[in-house]
């Protein structure tokens, strides 16, 4: 057979069955695309509605209550509850619910409790920063996370970063301090709230980093983790409740028996849950790295929307440490992820050099 039968026989298959194949390819990147933006959707949506709907628990002036810590114990109790909820439905229904089968080992409380006391703290300072600042200027308030990152990861396992990642720690430092002295100047300013996004985002580089010591208690599942680090929480945050007279607070409180406030209550609690889920699953439909994107993507969203929400004028230079802030986010980001392809690449390289220098 020449090559012009093999070419005549190439198009003959291509017409018969090129575009049934074509239209399968096109349907399935279709599906794929939707299913991304659906749950990139999804996770915009939870984690925006959870910072609005916490900053109105936490400094609402129709509810007036002044208990953080027993809003955040709150919130922990129904992540417990719907934990134990899921696993129900997962032996009921196994082909239609995946969840980890939960049930209280006090040996696996007590390995993930140093763990706990870091996700207490991060949990904890996240929302009283956000009652002391506004919604618009949370992202800056809480944006020295990657900073303490870097800091954390070379203090305690002595690992050290490239020149490229700490430039854009750089930016994201100046990003911060430049929103500081923005708020300032326009009188909203709450040194308060600052401290309490720095000691956030300290907590939440540490939390990061105790997970990956943790997750073998829990063998590798997150859902377990959640569960006792949940269960753990709740049970530290009752004396810190009485300590901090937070008791006496709620018996004052003249909205404990309105189904409004427990109503939002709960649903503080449900969002709170349902991040962790539509956070892993972010990543599980993309990848780490654009999860990270998505994630810069949504604070630029959720400033713009806080400002438009609560009708705010804000100067040329608060803007500017947004976008600082946001892009020195976006850059580290991405500079690490090339830093983890070139080290993905490097063994690869060696073991195509070693086939060539053996001559296989």
């Amino acid at each position: 057979m020449n090559r012009t039968q093999i070419k005549r026989s190439k198009i003959l298959k291509m017409a018969l069955m090129g575009s049934d194949a074509l239209d399968s390819r096109t349907d399935s990147f279709f599906m794929k695309s939707a299913k991304i933006a659906l749950v990139v959707t999804l996770y915009w949506f939870i984690s925006i509605t959870m910072v609005f709907l916490n900053k109105y628990l936490l400094d609402s002036p129709d509810l007036n209550l002044d208990a953080p810590l027993f809003v955040t114990f709150f919130q922990c109790l129904v992540s417990v509850l719907l934990c134990g909820l899921m696993g129900v439905l997962a032996r009921w229904c196994p082909g239609v619910v995946d969840f980890p089968s939960v049930r209280f080992d006090p040996k696996i409380s007590r390995g993930v409790l140093p763990l706990s006391l870091v996700f207490i703290g991060m949990i904890t300072f996240n929302n009283l920063c956000l009652k002391h600042v506004g919604v618009a200027f949370y992202n800056v308030g809480r944006s020295l996370t990657t900073v303490f990152n870097v800091v954390m990861s070379y203090v305690i396992i002595k690992q050290t970063t490239s020149f490229r990642a700490l430039l854009c720690c750089a930016v994201l430092i100046g990003g911060f301090w430049l929103g500081v002295d923005q708020e300032g100047a326009e009188g909203s300013l709450s040194w308060v709230g600052v401290m309490y996004g720095v000691l956030a985002s300290m907590c939440v580089s540490l939390n990061a980093i105790f997970t990956k010591k943790v997750m073998p208690v829990v063998d590798g599942s997150i859902w377990k983790l959640t569960y006792y680090n949940n269960i753990n929480a709740c049970i530290l945050f009752i004396p810190l409740i009485a300590i901090f007279g937070e008791f006496s607070k709620l018996f004052q409180f003249d909205k404990l028996d309105h189904f409004h406030f427990w109503g939002m209550m709960t649903l503080g609690g449900v969002f709170g849950f349902a991040i962790g889920y539509v956070t892993g699953l972010q990543i599980k439909v993309t990848s780490p790295l654009t999860h990270n994107v998505s994630g810069t993507a949504k604070a630029c969203a959720q400033t713009v929307l806080a400002v438009v929400y609560y009708d705010h004028i804000k100067s040329v230079l608060w803007w500017t440490s947004n976008l600082m802030v946001l892009g020195g986010s976006f850059a580290y980001t991405w500079v690490k992820g090339l830093e983890m392809k070139k080290t993905q690449e490097q063994p690869q390289a060696k073991g195509t050099s070693a086939k060539n220098d053996s001559g296989v």
